[in-house]
């Protein structure tokens, strides 16, 4: 039989997407359904004096108006991340604000109607009574003295105040430094922007008190668990969460938001089901942000370029309330990672968690990651512009070493984690040689005699995949309130046809083709054979979730290790109906056989049937081949790169082109080439949105300004060129195959090497940083300052 691990195969969830017959949530009709519209908040900061719903109430065709206090008897959303001996200052939202709003686009009263225009009409007609509040959302203003005060319970505005590393360590490091480099840096805050946006529809059965939920969710058991448990105060089993198609999620859709137990209980109070759906505008303002950092970087080096130290301070934006695992991203996923690729003898950085009058901030694409690896490889580059050194032998020179991994990054900062493997030089050589950097180098001296800015900029990541293990993410460690372990059931059926059931929860990446290749592979059937079911929480086993480029690195495990067991019990089957010893039954593409009597086989699918019949199995074995296995992983895998990206910037408009840009990537072993090229490729355009067009601005009062699609600039196909990847192997120990993760690569490494580009381009005109986005008017700017 063809291997099939490694093998390019065609998706198998494509047709339906292509087709048209795929079911997104606001394709669901439910028999006497209700619809919900929901009033949000004009204002950034307020308190609402009272709301008047009567003439909405008196509209035709309006079923029911409520407010905040219609709701009282549900607990706020939960906010899952508390950190050991961190005093975090949690404030969530309520599903409709009863009595102040901290950001525009909060929920303060919503109406069930027989359609959706007539309850947008009858938001029209809802009367609120406001009290303006002084309003702030710039982070690091927001904990100065005089500064609005949000939340009485988070003095400052400060959610809470988090560090890593050896701070006196740093100090000295800079004290004995022969080059040091200070500078500020901006990551600015995103909207995630996925094709479909989030919605919710619910029906209540009154006669078994039971609850179904279908939600645009990259994480269903979560929601089911989080809305049970936290908000309504009842048993897991009186929900079921369905999560159908969904169209992108970028870990916006990872979190529990208050329109989904409000739509819940909109549905147990009028006796129907009810559905609510996204707008682009409520997505916009309502759904969470990414990014949003304000950080100081210094950087002390030697005259050689080698890094001595690096020490961070960061004011993350949180928004006006916490979303689910807003603390974390800026915590754990960011200052953890700030070693990189690279051997920083003494690291320390703090963090700033702030409360401000904008929308919540949780995690985004690579969460974390990208503003680590940002903040890192704009260090290179410094370094390197420092010390006369070209930016790539800054980078070698401060790799780590193939022969140092496992390896745990300075001062402690990755908390008792180490990275798994690596071998980093490889991967930047081959990226050099792809995108022809010495020619470049070359062209680009030639091109600045005449006027021409021709720039190149590089970027070696490394991210953290696959997190848990549940010991060191959960409490009282991390502060993440959860383990992260994946679980999957497989069942081989009489006819010998496989099926799958996981945790893990496709919303575009390919599960249903990548794990039903592993299956194919592992138990010599065809992938054709292969179902894999997911995203309902009844029928499939607990899951944490897809996000953090986790499916395959921890749920595809769990699929491969309850194949194994699979196999095990096949052998004992095959052993007894061979009448061998089962040490001497041999398992080989689909059949099993006594050790050189391949002609006497019995097929898996013969195995399968002698299971499920039952007339003849070995003392104390039960029917079926059935097995459900769930996966802690001992570590996180550590995935990495470098990325090359050339640009040209018009000397008149400051306009940038991206001329090429090459990928090589080393995400351990790869199950289908073809999805992870489409990850990282689809990534890459993401970061260089990141880079040179998108930017979420709220004005003085906290409105904000990009609030449609015609004012947040997303990148079109013609930003870019065609990309080249390519990729290096280092499997991962951690898993026994050996891969690490690929979904977010491409949007860590591509932001920092447009940047770096688009400097290195203006750099004989004495320009060394420019915040992103990198728009025409900014670039232009910096070019005239100096």
């Amino acid at each position: 039989m063809a291997k099939v691990i490694g093998q390019a195969i065609k998706r198998k969830e494509d047709p339906r997407l292509i087709t048209g017959e795929a079911k997104f949530l606001d394709d669901i009709q439910l028999p006497n359904m209700a619809h919900v519209a929901i009033l949000r908040s004009p204002y950034a900061h307020a308190r609402i004096k009272h709301i008047d719903t009567s003439k909405a109430a008196a509209l035709p065709g309006v079923i029911g108006v409520f407010t905040g206090k219609d709701f009282m008897d549900l607990n706020p959303m939960p906010c899952a991340w508390q950190a050991g001996g961190v005093k975090n200052n949690v404030n969530t939202p309520r599903v409709l604000e009863p009595e102040k709003v901290t950001f525009t686009g909060a929920g303060v009263a919503c109406v069930v109607a027989e359609s959706r225009y007539i309850a947008e009409d009858a938001l029209a007609l809802i009367e609120v009574d406001w009290e303006p509040l002084p309003v702030v959302v710039d982070a690091k203003k927001a904990t100065e003295p005089g500064a609005p005060q949000i939340h009485e319970n988070a003095p400052n505005n400060i959610v809470m105040e988090w560090e890593c590393g050896d701070a006196a360590a740093v100090e000295k490091a800079f004290a004995e430094a022969e080059v040091v480099i200070k500078q500020p840096l901006i990551n600015q805050r995103l909207i995630p922007t996925p094709m479909e946006t989030r919605g919710c529809a619910a029906m209540y059965l009154p006669y078994t008190d039971e609850y179904t939920v279908w939600i645009t969710s990259q994480a269903p058991h979560v929601h089911r668990l989080l809305m049970t448990a936290f908000v309504f105060g009842i048993p897991e089993t009186k929900m079921r969460v369905i999560s159908p198609q969904v169209g992108g999620g970028f870990g916006a859709k990872i979190f529990l938001y208050p329109e989904y137990p409000l739509v819940a209980a909109l549905a147990k109070k009028i006796g129907r089901p009810v559905k609510w759906q996204e707008t682009r505008s409520e997505n916009y303002r309502a759904t969470t942000h990414g990014r949003d950092h304000i950080t100081e970087l210094e950087v002390a080096a030697k005259k050689d370029g080698t890094v001595t130290a690096l020490r961070v301070h960061t004011y993350a934006n949180l928004g006006g309330t916490l979303s689910t695992i807003a603390p974390g991203i800026p915590t754990t996923l960011y200052g953890r990672l700030l070693s990189g690729a690279y051997h920083i003898p003494h690291i320390y950085c703090k963090v700033w968690g702030v409360y401000t009058n904008t929308g919540m901030v949780d995690a985004y694409r690579g969460a974390g990651r990208p503003e680590a690896t940002y903040v890192v490889e704009r260090a290179m580059d410094l370094v390197a512009r420092e010390t006369g050194l070209d930016p790539a032998e800054v980078r070698r020179r401060n790799f780590i070493r193939p022969e140092e991994f496992p390896y745990a990054p300075a001062d402690n900062i990755l908390a008792g984690l180490k990275y798994d493997s690596g071998n980093y030089e490889p991967a930047l050589n081959r990226a050099l040689e792809l995108a022809g950097y010495d020619e470049f180098r070359k062209q680009q001296a030639e091109a600045r005699k005449q006027g021409r800015l021709l720039g190149v900029g590089l970027s070696s990541y490394i991210e953290i995949c696959g997190v848990a293990p549940s010991a060191w993410i959960g409490l009282p460690g991390q502060g993440w309130g959860a383990g992260l372990w994946e679980s999957a059931n497989v069942r081989v059926h009489l006819t010998g046809k496989v099926v799958v059931t996981t945790g893990s929860q496709n919303h575009g990446q390919g599960h249903e083709t990548t794990v039903a290749q592993v299956v194919a592979e592992e138990l010599g059937v065809s992938v054709d054979d292969v179902i894999v079911q997911h995203s309902d929480t009844l029928g499939t086993p607990f899951g944490y979730g897809t996000y953090g480029s986790r499916s395959a690195a921890v749920g595809t495990v769990a699929v491969y290790n309850s194949l194994q067991r699979i196999k095990e019990k096949a052998r004992k089957l095959a052993a007894h109906l061979l009448e061998a010893a089962e040490e001497d039954i041999v398992y080989e593409d689909g059949k099993l056989f006594v050790k050189g009597s391949p002609d006497k086989a019995k097929t898996i699918q013969e195995i399968a049937a002698a299971a499920a019949i039952g007339y003849s199995l070995p003392k104390g074995m039960e029917p079926f081949l059935d097995d459900t296995a769930y996966y802690d992983p001992p570590n996180c895998t550590f995935p990495f790169g470098t990325h090359v990206c050339m640009v040209e910037v018009d000397p008149e408009t400051g306009a940038v082109q991206i001329l090429k840009y090459v990928a090589v990537d080393d995400v351990g072993n790869v199950i289908n080439p073809m999805i992870v090229d489409g990850q990282i490729h689809g990534g890459i355009v993401q970061g260089v949105g990141q880079a040179l067009t998108e930017g979420a601005i709220y004005d003085e009062n906290g409105q904000l300004l990009t609030g449609t699609m015609t004012e947040y600039a997303i990148p079109k196909a013609s930003l870019m060129p065609k990309i080249i990847q390519d990729r290096t192997v280092t499997p991962t120990p951690v898993n026994p195959l050996g891969i690490k993760g690929a979904g977010e690569a491409g949007t860590i490494a591509s932001t920092p090497a447009v940047v770096n580009a688009v400097v290195d381009a203006l750099s004989h005109l004495g320009v060394k940083h420019i915040d992103m986005p990198l728009t025409p008017q900014r670039v232009w700017a910096a070019m005239q300052r100096n």
